[in-house]
């Protein structure tokens, strides 16, 4: 019996680990089954791309979510900094300069948010909340409400380009994820962003610099907002002010849904990827059904409830 008992109890532990992982599977399975379109070539290239910006703005979110944080902003970050690279990207300099001016940009949206949170003790909802306006309106400014056409062929070509079968926008993705999860998993700093979600004073306590830390990881999350906007904008070849509405909701439910927890201090880049796909699959599989895009927004806000309400309820058990 006792065997038997430690028998299911694995077996509820590998359900409880992978559990992000079955459900992606199961939906694949089952979009699969009702639309066999879906698994084709182009429409996986397409969601390949279509995963690669969520993805990317998903890690920026992850730092400042698994260090206590929180922000709001990173969809109009990603607006203003590709604004900022089509101006620069119409072949008059080098396509590094646009490249470097749309993360520097986000690098500075995100420096002021941790110095608003970590200095300013304002809360980081409200501080990432006035900040995505704000920076909205610089968009709407910098453009004059317009968007910012006569990007250059080889701009464009960016997320056009492959490699090996692979979109470009994906090995960026890639690139991102690895660098990510090693800084996370197995450096000094990753720990301490970790200890600073889970317990603040006592990090502090310990003598980690937690107004450093959170700091950076809101220049983190601006940094590589900087690098969607400049991707965006080479994917939809404009610069447009409006872009990106809504992308932060997209970042948070990719990262709860794959377990990074919104009180802080858990999370691992691996669940941050497969939240991104499966929030990319399920949106790519309602368009491909023909369910209205409004229906599609009412599915995303209940996997987020759903997400953190699951995260909720295991925090209190283990308690």
């Amino acid at each position: 019996m006792k065997e038997q008992g430690n028998g299911k109890s694995t077996v509820q532990a590998l359900i409880s680990k992978y559990f992000i992982f079955i459900i992606f599977l199961a939906v694949v399975i089952v979009l699969t089954i009702l639309k066999p379109s879906f698994i084709k070539p182009s429409n996986l290239v397409n969601i390949l791309k279509q995963v690669s910006i969520n993805g990317i703005l998903s890690f920026g979110m992850m730092f400042v979510i698994v260090a206590g944080g929180f922000d709001m902003s990173v969809g109009s970050t990603i607006a203003l900094s590709g604004v900022i690279a089509a101006m620069l990207g119409r072949g008059q300099v080098p396509l590094i300069v646009p490249l470097l001016a749309a993360m520097v940009v986000g690098l500075l949206v995100g420096v002021v948010n941790g110095i608003g949170v970590s200095v300013g003790d304002i809360p980081p909802f409200i501080m990432t909340l006035g900040t995505m306006t704000g920076v909205r309106g610089l968009a709407l400014l910098a453009s004059h409400g317009k968007p910012i056409t006569g990007i250059a062929a080889e701009y464009k070509a960016i997320a056009a380009s492959s490699v090996l079968g692979i979109p470009t926008l994906a090995i960026c993705l890639i690139i991102v994820a690895i660098i990510c999860s090693f800084v996370l998993e197995k450096t000094v700093y990753g720990r301490r962003v970790y200890a600073c979600g889970g317990n603040v004073l006592a990090a502090r306590a310990a003598g980690i610099n937690t107004n450093g830390m959170k700091i950076s990881t809101f220049a983190i999350a601006g940094l590589l907002a900087g690098l969607c906007g400049f991707l965006m904008t080479s994917r939809v070849t404009i610069g447009q002010p409006t872009a990106a509405e809504s992308y932060e909701m997209d970042a948070i439910a990719a990262c709860v849904i794959g377990g990074v927890s919104m009180s802080g201090g858990v999370g691992k880049p691996l669940g941050v990827v497969i939240g991104a796909l499966l929030i990319t699959v399920i949106a790519n599989g309602l368009d491909i059904l023909g369910v209205s895009p409004h229906w599609q927004k009412v599915v995303k806000g209940l996997i987020i409830v759903v997400a953190v309400l699951i995260d909720v309820k295991g925090k209190s058990k283990k308690d």
